[in-house]
């Protein structure tokens, strides 16, 4: 899964989904900020929203609240995204089950970046 949409991916280095972001970008994978103000981010142009995307996108990554989540998930089914990962604390089952009734691959309450870290 080499395109990875990060929701909640702005230009602040203390946010968590900038380091997870450029950690993906170096194990070579392909980010794509989304965030409300649309920041170029670690070299790569930001959307608004996943609709805006025009290319396909293997996994939505969401650094979003649990109250709002559900909507990005929506979303992410809509775009016809591949999966869905939920960032730690970040759970909703109802929005896990509906991208998973869509058949998409499902991660919830977890980081990738420490799932690398795991692995080495």
């Amino acid at each position: 899964m080499k395109t990875w949409a990060v929701v909640g991916l702005g230009n602040n280095p203390e946010r968590a989904a900038f380091g997870v972001a450029k950690l993906l970008q170096d194990k070579g994978h392909r980010i794509i900020p989304v965030y409300p103000r649309a920041e170029i981010v670690h070299g790569e142009v930001g959307y608004k929203s996943l609709a805006e995307i025009s290319e396909s996108v293997d996994v939505v990554d969401c650094f979003v609240n649990s109250k709002l989540v559900g909507k990005v998930v929506d979303e992410a089914i809509a775009i016809g995204a591949r999966a869905v990962w939920l960032q730690l604390d970040v759970i909703d089952q109802e929005a896990i089950e509906r991208a998973q009734n869509a058949g998409l691959l499902t991660v919830m309450d977890r980081c990738p970046a420490i799932e690398y870290r795991k692995k080495n």
